[in-house]
């Protein structure tokens, strides 16, 4: 895996992906940033969010659950001193469906984190406390 992070100007980047991707990271103005864009850390954040989110959706879709939509709602604890990393993780996921079975849906989460989701396991090996939830919604 490879990517690219370039300067632009003052606190904003583009950081490019090795699939040909491309977004721009920006710091806050009191760091001389423009808020052009999300901030490193929270692209962590988004990134365990987002890679445990494809596991679940997967998971359940294998196990032939009518999944209609899917989202991880993420809030995070950072250290008070620098560097100021994550120390706990909460991550929330709301599946909505068609008569979609309890079972699966906390299985597909438990897997996702125990077994499949690569940032989650790293941070939380990294000793970041990591909590995981969700509800289950039916589709109207």
């Amino acid at each position: 895996m490879k990517a690219r992070v370039k300067w632009t100007e003052n606190a904003a980047f583009v950081a490019e992906s090795g699939s040909g991707h491309a977004l721009v990271v920006d710091g806050p103005p009191e760091i001389g940033g423009r808020n052009l864009g999300p901030r490193p850390m929270e692209l962590v954040l988004m990134g365990v969010g987002a890679c445990s989110a494809v596991d679940v959706t997967l998971i359940l879709k294998k196990s032939r659950q009518a999944v209609d939509d899917c989202w991880v709602e993420l809030e995070a604890d950072r250290a008070e001193t620098e560097p100021k990393v994550f120390t706990a993780i909460r991550m929330h996921f709301v599946v909505v469906g068609q008569n979609l079975a309890e079972n699966h849906v906390k299985r597909a989460v438990e897997l996702s984190a125990e077994k499949y989701c690569s940032a989650s396991i790293m941070l939380g090996r990294g000793g970041v406390s990591i909590s995981h939830s969700y509800e289950i919604r039916q589709s109207a």
